[in-house]
């Protein structure tokens, strides 16, 4: 058997296969990727005549390259190809239109060609093309495309990702998506991610969250809207999709578990750290569109007696286990806040100043049932990266950040913007 030195499968596919005495047996309709050693080979044939397909095993190949490819039927049993047939990995249905993750780039690429070369008794997979020449070769056309970049002294560009960088986010490989390995997705942006994993369709959504690690999937769930993530957990494993929600900030699982059935939320809610949980649940029981919808209900409280020094070593036993920190605030021995001080004034103060002498006492709150526009104006008004809740006694029960409140005003925006759009037609 003679193999090409390095072709693409767009070369090869439709064209025509003939039998050792050149009688056409149909043209080749998809090649069968194995996973090897190191790399992928094509296994076998899918040849197509009229509305039947067969399957040739590559031992039974005499030629394979650009001009002619020649099978001998006798080497090799050959048998009727069934589409569904399970387990089967085929170039054509499950590889080429594929999206790949490009890391440097953050954004997604399509698989417009894969590179095959001879290696040893066998025609490998080397690399997928990403780029427009990709593209021209799959639609025949990349002469008349080097032709017209030509007359601008150009050239096609070449955007090759060798395989040794690509991965399926399917162990199985039962359908193929391509990815770049996991630790570096890992390292991408839970923004990028989001955005990224918003892209794709259901099934591929869910394999690419699901081959992240909790935290950074917990990250990336935090960043999408609540109902693409709510559908992404719906579609996991309840066990699995627990232990993501634990890694996201309490108002962030609770926004996610907001947008799903009641059933499935208190089902996942019981499959929670019981600490997690109640602090997701308080959260659900507010209005989404109210103060206590939109709050966080870890803060920082410390008594007014605390010295500065004292302080400042609470804020730091307690930095890393909270999302962010703007403000330290005084709170009675009935949770109700006296004042508030930030970590400059606590690092400016004397170590054995109290609170009390440096906290401000005139702020301003917002109650849990407080309009999330009322919300953002006091926080527009006074400067404010967070705003303390009160419950109807009057006890701090949780803050509102700037951020959370401004994200929540341009989602509501841009879903009414959207709705306006429709009505229109």
């Amino acid at each position: 058997m003679s193999t090409s030195v390095a072709y693409f499968a767009s070369n090869f596919l439709g064209k025509t296969v003939i039998d050792k005495a050149g009688k056409p047996l149909g043209v080749l309709h998809d090649l069968v990727m194995s996973r090897g050693e190191r790399l992928p080979h094509i296994s076998s044939l899918i040849v197509k005549l009229g509305k039947s397909m067969t399957s040739i095993p590559w031992a039974g190949v005499d030629l394979f390259n650009v001009f002619v490819i020649a099978v001998d039927l006798d080497r090799v049993d050959v048998e009727p190809y069934d589409p569904s047939e399970e387990g089967k990995i085929l170039v054509r249905r499950d590889i080429l239109d594929k999206q790949i993750v490009d890391v440097e780039g953050a954004r997604l690429v399509r698989v417009n060609d894969l590179k095959i070369e001879g290696c040893l008794d066998a025609l490998c997979v080397t690399a997928v093309d990403t780029g427009v020449r990709g593209l021209a070769r799959r639609l025949k056309q990349e002469r008349v495309w080097n032709f017209l970049t030509g007359i601008f002294r150009r050239q096609l560009p070449h955007n090759e990702i060798s395989w040794q960088f690509v991965q399926p986010l399917d162990d199985k490989m039962t359908s193929l998506s391509l990815t770049v390995t996991r630790d570096k997705l890992d390292d991408m942006h839970p923004a990028d991610l989001a955005e990224i994993i918003a892209q794709l369709p259901h099934d591929e959504a869910e394999k690419m969250l699901l081959s992240l690690n909790t935290e950074t999937a917990g990250e990336t769930l935090a960043e999408m809207e609540p109902e693409v993530g709510g559908r992404l957990l719906s579609r996991m494993e309840k066990e699995h999709a627990s232990d993501i929600l634990e890694e996201m900030a309490p108002d962030e699982a609770a926004d996610v578990l907001g947008d799903l059935p009641d059933d499935t939320a208190k089902e996942l809610l019981d499959l929670m750290d019981t600490e997690d949980a109640e602090k997701v649940q308080e959260l659900l029981e507010h209005e989404e569109d109210t103060a206590g919808g939109l709050m966080i209900n870890e803060f920082i409280a410390l008594p007014p007696s605390m010295s500065a020094e004292a302080a400042l070593g609470q804020v730091r036993a307690k930095a890393l286990d909270m999302e962010m920190i703007y403000y330290v605030y005084v709170l009675d021995e009935a949770l109700k806040p006296l004042g508030v001080t930030s970590l400059r004034e606590i690092l400016g103060a004397k170590p054995l100043e109290s609170l009390q002498q440096i906290m401000i006492e005139n702020f301003k709150t917002v109650n849990t049932d407080t309009p999330a526009d009322d919300v953002l104006e006091v926080v527009e008004k006074y400067g404010l990266w967070a705003v303390p809740v009160l419950d109807k006694e009057g006890v701090m029960v949780g803050v509102v950040t700037a951020d959370d409140v401004l994200t929540h005003s341009l989602r509501f925006a841009l879903r009414w913007k959207r709705f306006r759009a429709k009505r229109r037609f």
